[in-house]
C-alpha cells in the first residue's frame, strides 16, 4: 500500500537539466575549464558538493567548490527567475496526487533553488516536506535523498512511491525500495538497465495518475 509519494524537481517539474548544462559549460569555458562530453551525465544527479568538487578536479576550474556552486546558484536564479521552465501537465499531476497522498520532494538542486522554485511556481503549498541532497551524506545514485525525504513524511520508503527521471535518480529510488515511476527525459536518456529497474515507465507527466502510483 503506497502511503506517500516522492517527486524529483529537474526533469520532472521543470525544463531545467539544459540550464544546468549551458550555465555549468558557459562557467567552464569562461573560468579555464575543459568541459568534456561525459560531465553532463556524469553530474547528473550529484549532489552540490559533488558536482562542484567535479568542476574542480575534472573540468579543471581554479575556485574552491563552495564558490563554484555559489556562482553557478547565482546565474540558475537569475535564469529561473526570468523564465521558469514549468513542466507542461506538472502541476496538474502534483495537484491531483496531492488530494490522495502526503506529498514530498527530493532533489539534487540546492536548497535556494528549490525553495525557488516551489514559491514562484506555487507548487509549495502541494509538499509537505522537501530534501536537497546537498543535506545528506551522498547524491543519487545513493538512496539517501529519497530516505530522508520519507523520514520527514514519517513513512517507510517501501510504502512510497518515487517520480523520477534520470538514470541516477531511478537507481536511487530503486535503492531505497520505493515503488519507482519513470519518466525518461529525452534529451539525456536513462540506459536500458536504469529503466528495467522501474516499475513502470511512462511517456510523460500528463500521464501519472493516482492509478499509475497505486495500481488496485
Amino acid at each position: 500500500m503506497i502511503e506517500a509519494v516522492v517527486f524529483d524537481l529537474d526533469g520532472i517539474l521543470i525544463d531545467s537539466e539544459h540550464v544546468w548544462d549551458e550555465v555549468r559549460k558557459q562557467l567552464a569555458e569562461e573560468r579555464g575549464g575543459s568541459w568534456n562530453e561525459t560531465a553532463s551525465r556524469d553530474m547528473m544527479g550529484m549532489s552540490s558538493i559533488e558536482w562542484s568538487r567535479y568542476m574542480r578536479d575534472v573540468v579543471g576550474l581554479t575556485e574552491e567548490p563552495e564558490e563554484i556552486s555559489a556562482e553557478v546558484v547565482r546565474r540558475l536564479e537569475d535564469r529561473y527567475r526570468r523564465e521558469l521552465p514549468l513542466i507542461a501537465g506538472a502541476e496538474h499531476a502534483v495537484q491531483i496526487l496531492a488530494e490522495r497522498w502526503p506529498l514530498a520532494l527530493a532533489s539534487s538542486s540546492n536548497r535556494e533553488l528549490i525553495d525557488l522554485v516551489l514559491e514562484s511556481s506555487g507548487l509549495g503549498r502541494y509538499f509537505e516536506a522537501s530534501v536537497s541532497s546537498e543535506e545528506v551524506a551522498r547524491g543519487k545514485p545513493a538512496p539517501d535523498v529519497f530516505v530522508e525525504a520519507t523520514r520527514r513524511l514519517g513513512v517507510e520508503p517501501t510504502r512510497c512511491a518515487a517520480v523520477e527521471d534520470s538514470e541516477n535518480g531511478i537507481l536511487a529510488a530503486e535503492a531505497a525500495g520505493m515503488r519507482t515511476i519513470a519518466i525518461p527525459n529525452p534529451h539525456y536518456p536513462p540506459h536500458e538497465d536504469a529503466l528495467a529497474a522501474a516499475d513502470v515507465v511512462l511517456a510523460t507527466i500528463e500521464d501519472l495518475t493516482p492509478a499509475v502510483v497505486e495500481p488496485s
